[in-house]
Order: C-alpha cells, then sequence, then structure tokens
C-alpha cells in the first residue's frame, strides 16, 4: 500500500497570462518528467496540448499529470485562467487537497484571479502564493503583497524576498533559512548557488523573518509563550506551524520567483511538499442520498473502506473516453465492475491510467487519495459518483450555472448532421457548463454556453476534431419571462367526444415573487373540491407550461400559483383533465397580469491603461452599464461595473481599439433584471420576424 502521506493533490490557479502553465513546465523540468522545456508563446507547452490552445496561448481544458519531487507523488492539475472556462477550475478545484494561486509580479491581483479565489474558498482548499515574473516591467513583490490582503482579504505570509527586481532580478531569499539562492543567467533552473543575504538587504530580511514568526507561534500556545519569552522556534517547529497554519487556512505562505527564467520554482515545489495537505488531512467528503440529503457518513480516506470516487472531468482521445476520477475511498482494480450513483447502472473499468498532460501511464490498481483516468466507462458524465456495488453511497454533486448565451449551427456540407449530433453529444459530456438543444418550431440545432469565446472555442473543436463545418447563426441572449401583477383567476376544461369525457375546473391566484425565487406552487383547497390525487396534476401542468412565456417564448420565472378552489366531476374528472386545466389556465391568465421581458445582467471587471478610463466609461454608458467602482491600480484602472449581456457583443474587440491593444476584461453572470420597454418590444419584434420567415 502507498503510503498516503507522501501524496499531494494541487492544482495551478490564476489569471490569464500569469503564467499557470508555464510554472507548470518549470515544475515538470525539475521533477524530471520532460527533459526540454516547452514554451506557451512557441505553442509547445507540455499541458496546452490542444491545438486551440497553443494557437491562442491560453489554457482552455484542465490538463492532469503526476510527477515525484523529495520522494513525494505530486498529482498536478493545470487550471484555465479565462473567465469563460471558470467551469474548469471550479470542478478541478473540487477534487484538490491543495493549490498553488500564480499573480503576476506586475499586473498583481487581476479578475479572474479573484474568481478563483473565491472558487477556492467556497470549496476550502488550503493554497500557496507564487508571485511571479518578477522580471518583467513594473514588477513589484511588494505591492502584490498588499493587494492580496485588500483585495482578496486573504493573510499572506511571506516566505521568500525578491534579491534585485525587473532585469536586474537574480534570486530569492528563504526567510526561514536566511539564504539567498541565486541563479546565473545560463536558463538552467538547477544552475544556482547558496550564499549569505546581501548587505543591504539584512534589515528586510529580519523584519519579514519576525512577522513570519509572529504568524507562524499563533497556531500554538507553547510555541507562543516561549516566544514571548524570548525564545525563537527552530525551523522544525516553524514548519510544522506553517504547515497546521495553511492547511487551516489561517493564513497563505507566499513565494516570489519567475517560472519563465526559471528562478524560485524549487522553492515553491518544496513547501508543497513542507505545508500543503496530504489526502488524509483534508476534512473528508460527506456522502448524500439520492434526494441529495446528507446521511451523516463521511467518505474518509482510507483504502479499506467501501470504494467512492467522484468523476470530474471527461475527455475524449483517439483511444476512446476517458474518464479523470478522484478516488476518496475503496480501491479500484482494473476489471471490477462499479455503480454509477446517478445512472443507477453498473459499469466495468475497462483500464487504468496515470495522467501525463496526453501521454499515459497503465496501472493494475489505484487507491484512496488517487487521481486517474478511467477507460471503458459508457455512461459516466461529470460530477457523478463511483462507489462499490454491494455498499453504495453518493457524494456531493457539483453545481452547475446556467448558459446564459445561445447560437444556432447547422453543418455546411449535406450528409453532415448525424456526424455533427455525435461530436456535440460527446462535447456535452466533457463540458457540463455547455448544453446542446433543438429548436422545436425550427428543427435548428442551439449551442448554449457561458460566453462568447466560450461557444467560439466550441465551434473550432467541431472543425478541427471532429471535421465538421459549420454555419454559425449569430449569438442570442438568454432572456427569461415573468409577471408583475397579481391577478385572481379561473379555468374548466370541458370536453365531451362520446363515452367518458373530461371535467376539470380550477380556481387560482398568480402572483409575482422576488428575483431569483423561481416558480412556486402552493394548494389551500379545502372541503375535497379538487381531490387531493389530482393536486400534483395541477401543479405538473403549470409547470410544463413554464418553459414557454407568452412575450416571445422564453421561460417564464419568479412567480406563484396558488390553487384555492375548483370542481370535479365523479366520472369525467382525471390527472390528465387537471393537467390540460393548468396548460390552459397558464395561457388564459399569464397576459393579463402584465407580463414582463427579463435580460441577463453581467458582472464586469474592465482593466484599462489610465489615458482611456473616460473613454471606456462612455462607451460602458452607452451599453447601458452601471458603473459600481473605480480603482487604481500601478499599470492602469480597474473598473467594475454591471451591464446587459445584450450590450456586451463584440465588447473585446471595442475595448482594444479603444486602449491600442491593452485593455482585459472579465465578466460573469449576475442577475436578471426586467428589459426596458424599447429593448424588451424590439426582442419580441425579432422574434416574431423569425417565426414568420419561418412558417412561409
Amino acid at each position: 500500500m502507498a503510503d498516503l502521506s507522501k501524496y499531494r493533490n494541487i492544482g495551478i490557479f490564476a489569471h490569464v497570462d500569469a503564467g499557470k502553465t508555464t510554472t507548470t513546465e518549470r515544475i515538470l523540468k525539475l521533477t524530471g518528467k520532460i527533459h526540454k522545456i516547452g514554451e506557451v508563446h512557441d505553442g509547445a507547452a507540455t499541458t496546452d496540448f490542444m491545438e486551440q490552445e497553443q494557437e491562442r496561448g491560453i489554457t482552455i481544458q484542465s490538463a492532469a499529470t503526476t510527477c515525484f519531487w523529495n520522494d513525494h507523488q505530486l498529482n498536478i492539475i493545470d487550471t484555465p485562467g479565462h473567465v469563460d472556462f471558470t467551469i474548469e477550475v471550479y470542478r478541478s478545484l473540487k477534487v484538490l487537497d491543495g493549490g498553488v494561486g500564480v499573480f503576476c509580479g506586475s499586473g498583481g491581483v487581476e479578475p479572474q484571479s479573484e474568481t478563483n479565489w473565491r472558487y477556492a474558498n467556497e470549496s476550502a482548499v488550503a493554497r500557496l502564493i507564487l508571485v511571479n515574473k518578477l522580471d518583467r516591467v513594473g514588477a513589484d513583490f511588494y505591492r502584490v503583497v498588499e493587494q492580496i490582503k485588500d483585495v482578496l482579504a486573504a493573510k499572506p505570509m511571506v516566505m521568500t524576498l525578491p534579491i534585485g527586481i525587473e532585469d536586474t532580478f537574480t534570486g530569492v531569499i528563504d526567510l526561514l533559512t536566511r539564504e539567498a539562492w541565486i541563479w546565473d543567467e545560463s536558463g538552467d533552473p538547477t544552475s544556482f548557488r547558496i550564499e549569505a543575504p546581501p548587505a543591504d538587504m539584512v534589515e528586510k530580511v529580519e523584519h519579514y523573518r519576525n512577522e513570519l514568526i509572529e504568524i507562524a507561534v499563533e497556531q500554538d500556545d507553547e510555541a507562543m509563550e516561549k516566544y514571548l519569552e524570548g525564545e525563537e522556534p527552530d525551523v522544525e517547529t516553524l514548519k510544522r506551524l506553517i504547515r497546521k497554519g495553511t492547511i487551516g487556512l489561517s493564513f497563505y505562505p507566499t513565494f516570489c520567483g519567475s517560472a519563465f527564467k526559471n528562478k524560485g520554482v524549487q522553492l515553491v515545489l518544496n513547501a508543497v511538499v513542507d505545508y500543503l495537505p496530504d489526502p488524509t488531512e483534508v476534512p473528508p467528503q460527506p456522502e448524500v442520498d439520492i434526494d441529495g440529503n446528507e446521511t451523516g457518513e463521511l467518505a474518509v480516506v482510507d483504502p479499506d473502506r467501501p470504494l467512492r470516487a467522484l468523476a470530474f472531468k471527461i475527455m475524449d482521445d483517439q483511444y476512446g473516453a476517458l474518464t479523470f476520477t478522484r478516488i476518496y475511498s475503496g480501491r479500484l482494480q482494473k476489471g471490477t465492475m462499479i455503480l454509477n450513483t446517478f445512472t443507477g447502472k453498473t459499469e466495468r473499468v475497462g483500464r487504468i491510467v496515470e495522467m501525463h498532460a496526453d501521454d499515459r501511464k497503465e496501472l493494475e490498481e489505484a487507491q484512496a487519495g488517487d487521481i486517474v483516468a478511467l477507460l471503458g466507462l459508457k455512461n459516466v458524465q461529470t460530477g457523478h459518483t463511483l462507489c462499490d456495488e454491494k455498499n453504495p453511497a453518493t457524494l456531493e454533486p457539483m453545481v452547475f450555472p446556467d448558459p446564459v448565451i445561445s447560437m444556432a449551427v447547422r453543418p455546411t456540407e449535406v450528409g453532415q448532421a448525424d456526424k455533427l449530433g455525435g461530436a456535440l453529444a460527446k462535447m456535452m459530456k466533457e463540458d457540463p457548463s455547455f448544453r446542446v438543444e433543438t429548436d422545436q418550431d425550427s428543427g435548428e440545432t442551439v449551442l448554449k454556453g457561458m460566453g462568447e469565446l466560450h461557444l467560439d472555442i466550441k465551434v473550432d473543436i467541431l472543425k478541427r476534431t471532429y471535421g465538421v463545418d459549420t454555419a454559425v447563426g449569430a449569438p442570442q441572449v438568454a432572456y427569461r419571462e415573468t409577471i408583475t401583477k397579481r391577478i385572481e383567476d379561473s379555468y374548466t376544461h370541458k370536453k365531451q367526444s362520446g363515452g367518458s369525457g373530461q371535467y376539470a375546473k380550477i380556481d387560482y391566484i398568480l402572483e409575482p415573487l422576488e428575483p431569483g425565487s423561481g416558480f412556486e406552487f402552493e394548494a389551500t383547497v379545502v372541503g375535497g373540491n379538487v381531490p387531493k390525487e389530482f393536486i400534483p396534476a395541477v401543479q405538473k401542468g403549470f409547470k410544463k407550461s413554464l418553459e414557454k412565456g407568452v412575450l416571445a417564448g422564453f421561460p417564464c420565472l419568479d412567480f406563484k400559483v396558488t390553487l384555492v378552489d375548483g370542481g370535479h366531476h365523479s366520472v369525467d374528472s382525471s390527472a390528465v383533465a387537471f393537467e390540460m386545466a393548468a396548460k390552459a389556465a397558464y395561457r388564459q391568465s399569464i397576459p393579463k397580469a402584465s407580463p414582463r421581458l427579463l435580460e441577463p445582467i453581467m458582472k464586469l471587471d474592465v482593466f484599462t491603461p489610465e489615458d482611456n478610463v473616460g473613454d471606456v466609461i462612455g462607451d460602458l454608458n452607452r451599453r447601458r452599464g452601471m458603473i459600481h467602482a473605480q480603482e487604481r491600480a500601478p499599470t492602469g484602472n480597474r473598473i467594475k461595473a454591471e451591464a446587459p449581456l445584450g450590450e456586451m457583443f463584440g465588447y473585446i474587440g471595442d475595448l482594444r481599439t479603444m486602449t491600442s491593444g491593452r485593455g482585459q476584461f472579465s465578466m460573469e453572470f449576475s442577475h436578471y433584471t426586467a428589459a426596458p420597454n424599447g429593448i424588451a418590444d424590439e426582442v419580441i419584434r425579432k422574434i416574431e420576424e423569425e417565426k414568420a420567415a419561418k412558417a412561409k
């Protein structure tokens, strides 16, 4: 049995362009996994193996790899930084025990770093921080440390200090040992020497070292007492205390370096081993029953307990579907049968492989604490629990946001419709935030996703990976509908056509709810006028109708139906009759309740150089944006705002034009709000025109 204390399951996450993938490359080089370093800007990084990644220089899929450092096994996941792929970060954090947050030395805490940090807080993942790119113009380690405190409200524990900055950055000082690590200019990460810190930095070293000790001794009363009496803890004790505080999320050990120049990465690797938790030191996952209620049982990390594993990512390659799985407890052997609690079906594990980006190593068995890829599973999707047939249990499922943007696609060549359908089914399995639907009226295939870039990449994958050329319609916003007025109404459903008829009468109240409440149903019928057994049919009828609103056919939400009275017939009433009555009542009453169109509002975080702030704010106002805050950053300004998604198409192009290519932004869904009348009328008119054109 493998020693679990020697395992580290870690993720590397950060904003676009902070240097995550480059850091991963350096780790692989240092740990002997690769011999030649590939660069992101050349499109040759190991973990960016998709063509789209290599071209765009960004990471889209999280890639998994395994390597060894100081006799410890590191399972590393390199996650995407771009906002449209945050789902990848979210699901990776779900299965990791620790993480390394990489921040750019000049850009500091950027928009996406904040979102990722928030996700990591929600998943309670212990983290180290690497302030990277200190060789860049405008880099400032101490400024970024302050930003981490102010913007993320986190407590960084400074572990290393940079020697020199920008062009003169030569190495780092380890505060624990007071040693300076200085690299030569050969670019070889292993060509360094260790010496005493430069004389002009001795004071700074002592200041930050005292700060580090003061934060560390808070973890232990005995060490604290001794320290107050003037006894300084030794390095081993300090390491133990830092480990305890890091795992308890009291602070985040912070390192500095330049991954691209191969400086400072060893110390981060040492810290991963020294301070991040092994699988047994993380709170165990709660087990839930079929309805999602906690059973009180926990999936304790122990190979001898029943099998509990979570599929957190599906990836398709030339050998078939790879299911990336984190094993929480138990063992998993090649060829065994396992139960998928979501589908209720058993599946056979064909092969177990350890991944290294897109290479693999076959394993006979895996055990609690491992992250492996399984081959041969048919019906497993992201978030499904795999467990022991004889002793089943489900782990807490993942929750994915609803898409906010859609676009119609059709194959350009005749006869490729089946090929398109097969490709999209595979892509949905891989990415839970991506949905595909068929439009009932037009028969068009509609793709739904989290943003323009998200859908753009999906169309690109269709073409390159699956060889399907598609014609793409204009992106559509996912509007919603609601009601704004309370009404009381009644409907009687009667049908007489030979034999038994249909009869159902319902009296009901429709009333608007708070935004974000969804749909509620209540029955207050007394005296049996609507028999109990028919009430669920009324609820079902209304619920089915919600999918299509009366204004423009968008789903209707945020209202309540109360069934107050009704009538039935002893022979002609049935569940079907009451369901029909509810559907007709919906069509009759919603138009009377002053329906409104709702539009999705996005949360924006825009970065712009100082000179262009006025233009950017003016442009956001034209897009009906609400400016909430403006923060000055050393290299420009950050504007926090909200704006309707419908106004944000093509924004990246406009922003780059205004800022001469220096502007950046990220956006995520915030909430729905009533669309202005002019906008609503325009949307409804367009939809009616489309319908009329299709009907011809």
